[in-house]
């Protein structure tokens, strides 16, 4: 008897194995969706559309972007939950849903079984702005700038990295600045370019073209090595602040129950999608970002070393976890 069930356990599993392998060849089978917690002309939205148009051809499938704003990146998020379609796939940067434990008591998600990961598709270089007509000219005088003149400035933020980056720079260095909410970060810029605002933490890609409109300046970047679109720009650590440094991974998540195998393939989907046209990497590094495809289990990993490195910031900012 014992021989029988374990024969019959290894049929299922080689069913369900040949069920998810079948599911893999055949995606997909109608139109994919692209579901994004930032507004257009964000460094999300300007790479997911130079994909979703190459796998569209590559599928023979519509592959739409739905620009899902709010919340922190709670509105995409549930709004791919409820989905619940292996067709329907959420694109966000890691951190908007990594920062969640240090800003929501209650959360309706769980993100390691809800968020399956996908693909990464690139790191975003994320950047400390303020208006071309602020007088600091380096991380250093803007810390100086906000002493001298507590409760007088406003600041904003991205959500996810962007948003704890900035709460930290603010908690370590002790500063009273009064942030100012956005549905859309993507309006933030022009704020900033009018002095309605002082502080912008958000994607590069978003400040870039008022940065060279010389209506912002860019103090300094996140990443480890300056980025080669402004490197005129130093990084937080040839600034003075090294533990602000983290690198920002975003790509493509399945929902619950979505098979390896289906993941894996859309994995290497996008690997040739984004390899088979050479002008995707210039307009993407134009943005303030930099193509990195990496298939599910390293992206897993990749998401695992961020949660590590956001508690390390967290606790020598000396914010705690809200839940």
């Amino acid at each position: 008897m014992r021989h029988i069930l374990i024969a019959l356990g290894l049929m299922l599993a080689a069913g369900f194995n040949f069920a998810g392998d079948a599911r893999a060849q055949s995606f997909p089978q109608r139109t994919v969706k692209f579901i994004l917690p930032f507004g257009p002309g964000s460094g999300t939205d300007i790479t997911a559309r130079l994909v979703a148009d190459r796998l569209s051809k590559m599928w023979g499938q519509p592959v739409v972007v739905e620009n899902r704003p709010g919340g922190d990146g709670l509105v995409s998020i549930n709004a791919f939950i409820s989905a619940n379609d292996d067709h329907s796939l959420l694109w966000v940067p890691v951190g908007t849903f990594a920062v969640h434990p240090y800003q929501h008591e209650k959360l309706q998600y769980d993100a390691e079984r809800e968020l399956l990961p996908i693909s990464n598709v690139t790191d975003q270089i994320l950047a400390l702005s303020i208006p071309a007509s602020l007088t600091p000219t380096s991380v250093r005088e803007f810390v100086e700038l906000a002493t001298a003149e507590p409760g007088k400035l406003n600041a904003a933020a991205a959500n996810g990295n962007s948003d704890f980056l900035l709460s930290g720079f603010v908690q370590s260095n002790r500063l009273q600045i009064t942030k100012v909410p956005y549905r859309d970060i993507t309006q933030a810029p022009n704020d900033i370019a009018e002095g309605r605002i002082q502080l912008l933490s958000s994607s590069l890609a978003i400040v870039q073209p008022l940065k060279a409109a010389g209506k912002i300046r860019v103090l300094a970047v996140s990443s480890r090595k300056r980025a080669p679109s402004v490197p005129d720009v130093p990084t937080v650590a040839e600034a003075g602040f090294p533990t602000m440094e983290m690198e920002s991974i975003g790509g493509i998540f399945g929902p619950r129950g979505m098979a390896l195998s289906l993941r894996e393939k859309i994995a290497a989907d996008v690997r040739l999608a984004v390899e088979g046209d050479p002008t995707i990497a210039p307009k993407v590094e134009a943005s303030g970002q930099i193509l990195d495809v990496r298939g599910p289990t390293e992206f897993a990993a990749a998401i695992k070393e961020l949660n590590e490195k956001l508690a390390s910031i967290a606790k020598m900012s000396g914010m705690k976890s809200a839940r």
